[in-house]
């Protein structure tokens, strides 16, 4: 079952369309053929403005586990073979801290809904039963709906502006994961005071979030665009947040 065509969600789209559509026409007279490529770009912002409220909390969930990493990694040395023992001790670290070890899951859960939403508008060729007027427009002659693969075929060598977006959204997740690993300075640890890193799991690490760059390859243009500007927002939010949020000297 297609979700774009659920009631609710077709109306959410629609009206997600309509609004980038005339963010396209208003920019028209002075942006040109960049104005669809602009809408989406601040479409984007937009709601990256609205979950700014959830990135900070992520933030603080990030900065609650970077504090306690060295006591529950103290707890672990010391009941490395008492698990119960461990367990109970790591309870009663959180709960002297008024801590949830699960911290930062909800907010997460929270704005995939919304994510998910401006994504599906992205790549819904078709929104409850009419076509995606979005998908229509094009950006350097290359229709908003074309994947890499059809771009690099029938509007060469404009497509390889494709590319270019591609390259730059690599760009921007290696930035990502290498700014999440300098952050976490100390070894990540599940609240069950186990290390989350397993023998080949930090090469998974390393590759896992390229896989955005294949999505965004056999996704629309529009869809790469979108997750281009998301990811670089998100950096620059990461970037900000963390400085101003900082974790409190260990006493």
């Amino acid at each position: 079952m297609d979700i774009s065509t659920f009631t609710p969600f077709a109306a959410v789209l629609n009206g997600l369309s309509a609004l980038v559509v005339g963010l396209g026409d208003l920019m028209q007279p002075f942006a040109g053929a960049s104005s669809s490529m602009l809408a989406i770009v601040l479409l984007t912002i937009l709601v990256r403005l609205v979950l700014v409220p959830v990135s900070v909390s992520q933030v603080r969930a990030e900065v609650t586990r970077r504090r306690l990493a060295p006591a529950v990694a103290a707890l672990r040395a010391k009941y490395a073979h008492k698990p119960e023992a461990l367990q109970k001790a790591l309870t009663r670290l959180y709960t002297s801290e008024k801590v949830s070890p699960i911290a930062g899951v909800l907010p997460t859960l929270a704005q995939a809904p919304v994510l998910s939403a401006v994504y599906a508008l992205f790549v819904h060729p078709q929104l409850a039963g009419h076509t995606n007027a979005l998908l229509g427009q094009t950006f350097l002659g290359i229709p908003l709906g074309s994947n890499l693969f059809a771009a690099l075929g029938a509007t060469f060598p404009y497509g390889l502006a494709f590319v270019a977006l591609l390259v730059l959204l690599a760009v921007v997740v290696e930035l990502t994961r290498r700014a999440n690993a300098r952050w976490a300075g100390v070894p990540a640890v599940h609240f069950t005071g186990q290390p989350q890193s397993a023998p080949g799991m930090a090469i998974l690490a390393r590759i896992l979030p390229f896989v955005t760059v294949v999505f965004a390859a056999i996704a629309p243009l529009a869809a790469a665009l979108y997750l281009v500007t998301s990811a670089a927002f998100t950096l620059g939010e990461r970037a900000a947040l963390r400085r101003v949020i900082r974790t409190p000297r260990a006493a």
